[in-house]
């Protein structure tokens, strides 16, 4: 039984994609709670991300089960379309919720910079895109595989304009302060090469690396950010961690780097099926 369950995950990319889901609604539910908390949720809608994140990762956790198992199917399909679509809707309502707060007002650079963070709701998008995706593109297939990949770019789309606009806040005083601004448009840059012209081994490998050097600039800012907390000018590491630099915020580097990862071992996953069937 043992066997035939670790069987089951083996070359699952699917499935691994659910539980990638999954664990960042989870975290998604911490980030609101500290994001939320340095104006102690003043709007009651500010809690409505922090309880859907919560609810969304038990929800898809309960399909996930019933997926493995192979009973109740529909409970896996639906309980994904139902959670896809609502976080979509989040995080639409999310961005213009926070654009609200100082942009639509003065429609400059500066109110965008100095604004909550316009970008970060598009992660429900994600998350959202990611699961009806999943249910809706037969795996394994390249579509599949290139749609993956294609929110990765997304995402590291979206991780630029956030190291920019939240760094430019202290004007980038200090030079590290760039080093994830240009990991971001690197990421982009080599990840849209993937979908312009015939796809290369050689290729998706040094893509590979590439998003290896996302984990390490993210594992490195995460360290930045504790330290900048740890001597913030607060005598409560709590409201250091609230008031100053986030924490967490540069591990979804290392987070979008599994997604790319996931999508190059299943176009590589489906290339090495395509050669075999050739031979």
């Amino acid at each position: 039984m043992a066997s035939k369950g670790r069987n089951q995950w083996a070359g699952a990319h699917d499935l691994w994609l659910e539980v990638f889901v999954q664990f960042n609604f989870a975290c998604l539910a911490g980030d609101i709670l500290l994001a939320h908390s340095a104006n102690s949720f003043r709007n009651r809608a500010e809690y409505i991300p922090l309880w859907f994140s919560g609810a969304a990762a038990a929800l898809l956790f309960v399909g996930l089960v019933a997926r493995v198992k192979s009973q109740f199917l529909g409970l896996w399909r639906w309980t994904g379309y139902g959670v896809g679509w609502f976080s979509i809707a989040v995080g639409i309502a999310g961005v213009a919720y926070h654009l609200e707060s100082s942009f639509f007002y003065e429609r400059t650079l500066k109110s965008l910079t100095y604004a909550a963070p316009f970008a970060a709701p598009l992660a429900y998008v994600g998350l959202g895109c990611l699961l009806l995706m999943n249910r809706m593109i037969a795996f394994p297939t390249r579509d599949w595989a290139k749609w993956t990949l294609f929110f990765t770019l997304g995402g590291f789309a979206g991780n630029f304009a956030l190291s920019l606009t939240d760094h430019a806040v202290n004007g980038f005083y200090h030079w590290a302060e760039w080093i994830p601004v240009f990991s971001c448009a690197l990421a982009v840059g080599f990840l849209s090469v993937l979908f312009v012209g015939e796809e290369s081994t050689k290729y998706a490998k040094l893509c590979a690396l590439v998003l290896a050097l996302q984990v390490l600039v993210g594992i490195a800012g995460f360290a930045l950010h504790v330290l900048a907390d740890l001597r913030g000018p607060s005598q409560s590491l709590v409201q250091n961690v609230i008031q100053g630099a986030p924490p967490f915020a540069p591990l979804l580097l290392p987070n979008l780097a599994l997604l790319g990862l996931l999508g190059l071992l299943a176009q590589d996953s489906v290339a090495r099926r395509r050669r075999n069937v050739a031979i």
